[in-house]
């Protein structure tokens, strides 16, 4: 795990409004709650401008391989709340905590209920929708 993320302004504050409301409702582990809390802590939050097309935001396409298993993914980073289609993942998963703000070409190393695992990141597609829609 490297020490910085990069993460936008948008993301930031919706990603946070969603960690104070199950705070304040107490709707998960505390485990997760407090990792993606680490990861917003430890984020440099930017401009949408500033962030380059190879970082993983919210509703990007992530191309990853498990560098354990070879076993290869596809997921669409998510809220809870917009789960719409098999590849997408919450950003409340363990892989949706790990891989945000992590760029193309990175290793992520993470630990998941059955262990730890090392993803690397192969490709990161944006939508084509405005990032004021996000």
């Amino acid at each position: 795990m490297r020490d910085r993320i990069y993460i936008t302004k948008i993301d930031a504050g919706r990603i946070g409004r969603l960690v104070a409301a199950l705070r304040a409702g107490n709707a998960l582990p505390i485990e997760n709650l407090e990792r993606l809390e680490q990861e917003l802590d430890r984020a440099e939050v930017v401009d949408e401008e500033a962030i380059p097309p190879s970082v993983v935001t919210l509703n990007a396409e992530v191309h990853l391989e498990d560098l354990d298993s070879g076993e290869r993914m596809h997921y669409r980073l998510v809220l809870p709340n917009q789960s719409r289609s098999e590849i997408d993942i919450s950003i409340l998963a363990p892989v949706g905590t790990a891989i945000l703000g992590y760029r193309t070409g990175e290793v992520v190393e993470w630990p998941v209920p059955k262990g730890m695992r090392r993803l690397k990141i192969h490709d990161v597609l944006h939508p084509q929708t405005s990032l004021a829609t996000r």
